[in-house]
C-alpha cells in the first residue's frame, strides 16, 4: 500500500492481506492523522472506516511501547470490538502492540485485571469503558489517541454523557470521530471535544461516483437489451 512515510511492517501485513491500493479516504487522511491533529471522517458503511482506524493506530504507535493504554478506541457493541480485534491481530502481525477489547458482556474483574498487566491499545463499548474509567482510575496520561467510530448509532443510543466523562478525563490527546453521516448530535458532540479539527467528508464523493454509475449504464445499455432487439429484427425478417 503506497502512503507516504507508512510503517515498513504495517505496510508488509497490509499487502499480505491482499490490501495492495490505499482508497480515496485512507489517502487523504493518512498524514492528517499521523499529525496529531483533531479530525472527523465522514464516510459511508462498508468503505473502510475499521481498518483506517487500525491502519493509523498501528502506524502512530508501533515504534513504542507503555505500560498504560496509548489509543483507545469506543465502538459500538460486542461484534464491533470483537471485528477490531481481529483486524488488529491481521494488520499488526508483525508488531508487538497488545491490544485488548472490552465489551458489556465481559467480566469486569477479569478486564481490570487483565489491563494492569500492560496494554496498549484498548477497544470498547460507551458503558464498559465508563464504568471502568469510573472505578478504576486508569493512568491516561500516555494516551496519544481516543477515536470513536460509527458515531451515528452510538450517539443515537444516547451515550453522549458517557463518551464526555471519558473524554473529560484526558488533558490531552488527538481525538476522532469516524461516521457514516454528519448529523447534528455529532456536531455538538464535536464541539465539546475536538479541538479545531479537520472534517474529510466522503459522502458526496460516493454519491456522485453512483450517479455516474448510473448515467453509464443509461448510455451504454446491457449487451442483453442489444440482444433482445436484435432477435426482434430477425423475426420480423423472417415474417
Amino acid at each position: 500500500m503506497k502512503l507516504k512515510k507508512i510503517n515498513q511492517v504495517l505496510q508488509e501485513a497490509l499487502i499480505d492481506s491482499g490490501l495492495t491500493e490505499a482508497n480515496e479516504m485512507q489517502k487523504e487522511t493518512f498524514s492528517t492523522i499521523k499529525s496529531g491533529a483533531d479530525a472527523i471522517v465522514v464516510s459511508p458503511k462498508g468503505s473502510g472506516k475499521s481498518t483506517t482506524i487500525v491502519m493509523n493506530v498501528i502506524q502512530q504507535l508501533v515504534c513504542e511501547g507503555e505500560e498504560s493504554p496509548r489509543a483507545l478506541i469506543i465502538v459500538e457493541d460486542k461484534t464491533k470490538v470483537l471485528e477490531m480485534e481481529e483486524l488488529f491481530e491481521k494488520f499488526g502481525k508483525y508488531t508487538n502492540l497488545r491490544v485488548y477489547g472490552v465489551h458489556d458482556k465481559g467480566d469486569m474483574e477479569y478486564d481490570k485485571n487483565y489491563i494492569s498487566t500492560g496494554i496498549d491499545v484498548l477497544i470498547g463499548t460507551p458503558n464498559k469503558l465508563s464504568d471502568m474509567f469510573t472505578t478504576a482510575g486508569y493512568n491516561v496520561n500516555r494516551l496519544r489517541m481516543f477515536i470513536l467510530d460509527d458515531a451515528d448509532p452510538i450517539l443515537k443510543l444516547r451515550h453522549e454523557t458517557k463518551i464526555m466523562r471519558i473524554s473529560n478525563s484526558i488533558a490531552k490527546t488527538q481525538r476522532i470521530i469516524f461516521t457514516d453521516q454528519l448529523t447534528e448530535r455529532i456536531e455538538i458532540l464535536a464541539d465539546k471535544m475536538l479541538l479545531e479539527p479537520y472534517v474529510f467528508d466522503f459522502e458526496e464523493e460516493y454519491d456522485e461516483d453512483e450517479e455516474d454509475l448510473e448515467e453509464e449504464e443509461s448510455v451504454n445499455p446491457d449487451v442483453d437489451d442489444f440482444e433482445e432487439e436484435d432477435e426482434e429484427i430477425d423475426d420480423d425478417e423472417e415474417e
